[in-house]
């Protein structure tokens, strides 16, 4: 990554709660429901918790290699032939259940709720214009992009909260651990599946941050301040929908926000609610879309990523409409398919490029002793 291209720690921490949130504010409360019931907030809160040693695991390596973006560690470690292998393939699956599946989320809910009678691929065209521009302009546009619109968000996120607040029925969280510990399991593995293993992609961008030691606090603050957020849009679901409503909606959060009501004159305004949503989906697509040019520019040795941004903008759009034929294949692939893809390239690989790091330090130090 040039050197010429730097960040605040601030931004960082901006794109990196952005990032967390995403797409999940709008599908996760519903899946949670669906396997812990009621008991779906503290799955989230044990989520957080493992997010927290997933941050560590991420700070840890890109502090190993402070410089050097998660494709130029990778080819580090292994080699040139074997790193660049294992980096493309690493790409293009990501491309595939990344930001084309944010991009499906983003047409499925605009003509599902707000716009039935436009079709999916015109939205998907619309909204990939504007990833596109914003991945082109480079991680410092659309860094101060997010640091401009974060304001936004956070006081569209506190009014949703504080307005839903007066529909909230304590009965729907009760009895708390009806079924056990059993259930908790398997929602917080889908919280962080969502959350916290697709962060692996940031450190595409760490190198990019000022300083590394405000890097490490940026991820590690914007991932549980973005966590800790949707912990409370979870329980809100619950508190207010009840476990069966939240599970059986696709979008709980949008129906979420439609129950606002105050005095029979403050209400209908889930289509402004959902300008929250349309900012966290963008910039998590946006940094998807830049990580995997970026990545693609290195592996192949290209002097500049942006050439590759609208042709793989136009396949994006092309494989958001035929990615799911529908919905119960989407949440079928998300049970399973994305939860075992995401544990791979979330946890496996940087848990091997750590294991390959102390090997080859312990085989330098041999040597070193053996010519002492």
């Amino acid at each position: 990554m040039s050197k010429q291209v730097k960040i605040s720690g601030r931004q960082f921490m901006v794109l990196t709660t952005l990032f967390t949130i995403g797409s999940a504010i709008l599908i996760i409360p519903s899946g949670m429901a669906f396997l812990a019931k009621q008991d779906a907030w503290i799955a989230a809160l044990v989520g957080v918790g493992s997010g927290f040693l997933l941050v560590w695991i991420y700070n840890t390596i890109a502090t190993l290699y402070p410089r050097m973006t998660l494709v130029e560690i990778i080819e580090t470690l292994l080699g040139k032939w074997l790193g660049k292998t294992i980096s493309l393939l690493f790409i293009v699956t990501l491309f595939l259940s990344g930001p084309t599946a944010v991009l499906y989320d983003v047409g499925n809910f605009l003509t599902t709720q707000i716009m039935p009678e436009t079709p999916a691929l015109s939205v998907n065209i619309l909204f990939a214009v504007i990833v596109v521009m914003g991945a082109r302009l480079g991680i410092e546009t659309f860094a101060r992009s997010a640091e401009l619109l974060f304001p936004l968000f956070i006081l569209l996120y506190i009014s949703l909260v504080i307005l839903i607040a007066p529909e909230i029925k304590l009965e729907n969280v009760e009895p708390v651990l009806e079924a056990g510990i059993g259930p908790i399991w398997p929602a917080a593995l889908s919280f962080i599946s969502v959350l916290f293993l697709p962060h692996i992609v940031l450190l595409m961008i760490f190198p990019a941050v000022n300083r590394i030691d405000n890097a490490r606090k940026a991820f590690f603050n914007g991932s549980m301040f973005g966590g800790l957020m949707m912990v409370l849009i979870v329980a809100l679901a619950i508190l207010v929908l009840g476990p069966d409503l939240t599970a059986r909606s696709i979008f709980p959060s949008y129906f979420l926000a439609q129950k606002i009501s105050i005095g029979n004159f403050l209400q209908r305004i889930e289509a402004i609610m959902a300008v929250m949503w349309f900012i966290s989906l963008y910039f998590r697509a946006t940094i998807y879309i830049y990580g995997i040019v970026l990545a693609i520019a290195q592996i192949f040795n290209l002097k500049d990523y942006r050439p590759l941004i609208l042709p793989l903008g136009m396949i994006l759009v092309v494989m958001s409409v035929v990615i799911y034929p529908n919905v119960p294949y989407q949440q079928m692939w998300d049970g399973t398919v994305w939860l075992s893809y995401t544990l791979s390239i979330g946890l496996l690989l940087p848990l091997l490029l750590l294991c390959i790091h102390v090997i080859r330090k312990l085989l330098s130090k041999k040597r070193t002793e053996s010519k002492g």
